[in-house]
Parts: structure tokens; sequence; C-alpha cells
């Protein structure tokens, strides 16, 4: 009897993935749910981003096998990108790596450094796929907490008492999701003082520091990082291309071969089209980010926190990102009988904080990547359910 590998006991199927389908059925028996849950832009990348892809899609030479390390051309739209918006100079030939989305990243990462058995340090509440993939490669979760009254920020003193034995990296992400914690200089400095004491890489997760954010931050600013420490970053939420599958990775050079020996035998390279096309989007200048980046956001932002404070949640004011992130009154035993009631009730899926780890348990996290007339109708939704 053929059976699967037994990584797969490791994890369990993606709850959007899951819950996707329900919607689905939901949305057949004509119940029209609104999504406010996936953080997939809906707005287009810039004209000029489409032209060039066009452009280069006509060409009859452009279609075959790309350098898996990514052309010269989008490289070096990376390095200026990076110097513009974060002041850090990078070598675009050795300091950075394209990659299919900072997703894949995470798996090509965790491959080049961590060895099955060996430990690594993960934020809860934090992105599923650190623990998913870390636990489909044969490594070691270990948890660390991020609390509301410490602004989502990592407790260093809480980190200095683990035992550290056998860690090789530490996942950390700022500006934060789920919680919308912005970036600090003082937590990037920190971070990079325990990484180099500890002899620990860590790995900063970058896509929004332009969404609702006027401070573009980036752990490489902090003296010493490059030697310690990796930086991912997309262009699925900043330049609105979630589906094209753009993203980089920026380190100091050894770190890099590492990762490209890895990458280069998983896969075998990107489309040119999409790679020169990415590289005309890194040139969009600050009119175009602060119209599709904080003006568009801002004003959905407003009707997410009216569904936020009709559903009885509180919520800081200050988070940034793509998303806004809630805890739920005392009278519900956990953040899912809330989201089950909005979703049945009020015909709105938003996500259960509990996805994203136990500290996320009595929180919600609500979308703001759907048009403004949509978020306005969850609204009035949400006010016509029953309390």
């Amino acid at each position: 009897m053929i059976k699967p590998a037994n990584r797969l006991a490791e994890v369990s199927e993606y709850y959007f993935s899951r819950k996707l389908k329900e919607v689905a059925a939901m949305n057949t028996q004509g119940m029209d749910i609104i999504s406010l849950a996936i953080g997939s832009p809906d707005m287009p990348p810039s004209e000029k981003t489409i032209k060039r892809l066009c452009e280069v899609a006509e060409r009859a030479d452009a279609h075959g096998y790309q350098p898996t390390m990514g052309i010269p051309e989008l490289r070096e739209a990376m390095a200026r990108f990076y110097q513009k918006w974060y002041g850090v100079e990078l070598n675009p030939a050795t300091e950075i790596q394209p990659l299919i989305g900072s997703k894949e990243g995470i798996l090509h990462v965790t491959l080049a450094f961590v060895n099955p058995g060996e430990k690594v340090l993960v934020p809860n509440p934090g992105y599923p796929t650190y623990t998913s993939l870390s636990k489909i490669l044969g490594a070691q979760v270990v948890n660390y907490n991020l609390k509301e009254d410490n602004g989502w920020q990592p407790d260093f003193d809480e980190l200095e008492k683990m035992d550290l034995t056998g860690v090789k990296l530490l996942w950390t992400n700022y500006p934060n999701m789920p919680t919308g914690g912005n970036a600090r200089r003082e937590t990037y400095q920190r971070l990079i003082d325990f990484a180099q004491r500890h002899q620990i890489v860590v790995v900063n997760d970058n896509p929004y520091s332009f969404i609702l954010n006027e401070e573009h931050l980036s752990i490489m600013q902090i003296e010493g990082a490059k030697d310690c420490s990796i930086e991912l970053n997309s262009l699925s939420k900043s330049h609105n291309m979630p589906g094209w599958r753009v993203g980089m990775c920026v380190s100091n050079p050894t770190f890099i071969s590492w990762i490209l020996k890895v990458k280069s035998n998983i896969d075998s390279g990107t489309f040119r089209g999409l790679q020169m096309a990415a590289a005309e989007a890194l040139e969009n200048d600050e009119a175009w980010h602060r119209q599709a980046n904080i003006e568009t956001y801002a004003a959905r932002r407003r009707y997410a926190e009216e569904i936020m404070t009709a559903l009885g949640c509180s919520f800081d004011t200050n988070q940034v990102g793509m998303f806004l992130w809630g805890r739920i009154p005392e009278r519900y035993a956990n953040c899912e009988e809330l989201t089950e009631k909005v979703l049945y009730e009020a015909r709105v899926f938003i996500t259960p904080g509990f996805i994203f780890g136990s500290n996320g348990d009595r929180y919600v996290r609500i979308s703001l990547c759907a048009k403004e007339e949509k978020i306005k109708e969850a609204l009035e939704r949400v006010k016509a359910m029953k309390t």
C-alpha cells in the first residue's frame, strides 16, 4: 500500500486553501461572500510595467531559459531600489538574488542553512509558512513571543533566557504581518546584536514597508547586518504584482552563493519578460507609490476600522500594512467563533488570528485588498448582523 512521505504528517492543508473551498461552495449557492481575508492586491501594476512585459513577450529571442541568478538588468534595478528607498548600497552581482516570490526564499534559505533536527526561531504570531516549511524540511520550530503590550516587537529578555543550542535561524517580519506592528530601528539593532553574539542568522521578511507607511526601513541599514542577516523583499504587495511572483533576497556574497546553489538545483530561472517588467516596476516614482500604497489603502482602512468597531473589537490605529488586526470581545470563546458568525450571518470572510499562532487566538484580521465599495458593503452587512 503506497503511503505519503512522513513529512506530510508534520503539516495540514493551508487554512486558506481549505476555507476558500468552503467559501466557493457558499458562492455557488448564491450567498455572494465578500472576502476580506487574503492579502492579494486587487490593483494593477504601473502601466509602464505591463507595457514592458508585452514589449519583451513579442520578441522572438526572449523565450529561452534564463539564468537562475537573474538577468543583470533586474539585479541592477533591485540595487537601485534599495539605494533609493532604504539608503542601502548593494553589489548587484554578488549581494542580490532575485526570487520567484519571497515565499520561495523561505524554502531556499532554510535548505541552505538548516540541517534536519536543527532549530529555527519563529515568531508567534507569525506567517504560517515559516512554521510549515521548517517542519517539512525537518527543522525543529521554537516559537518566540510577540505581544500587543510590547508593540508586537520581540521580547529580548525572553530570547536571551531561551535554550539557543542548535538554533540556526531567527525569522522576523517587519512591518509585521499579521499584527501591523511597524519596523523599528532599535528592534533591528537589537536583532543584529543578538545574532552576532549567538552566531544565529536573522532573516527579515520585509514586503510591507511601503503599505500605509511613510518611513521605509530595512534591517540592512544597521551596521554589521550583512554579515549575519538576510532580508527578503517582494514586489507582490508594494508593486501590485502578487501573481507575477517576483521577489528578492539580499545579504553578503557568501550567503547569497549558498542560496543560489540551492535555487539552481530547483528551478530554471524566470521568463525574461517578467524580469524586465519587474525591473521597470522597481523604477516607479514616489507619486505612484503614494497613490497605490498609501492613499488607496488609507481610504479602505477607514471602513475596515468601522467594521472592527461594529464587531466590538479593539485595535491600534498606528498599525501599518494592508491588514487591520483587532482584539475580539471577551464574550467570544475564541476568534473562530466570531469569524464563523461573520461568515455565515453577514456573508463576509475575515481571518481568525489563531492560524498565525497561539498568541493570535483572541484576534481577527481584515484585509484591505478589496475595492472601497465592497468594504463599505461588508460594513453594512456586519452592522445588520445580530449581535
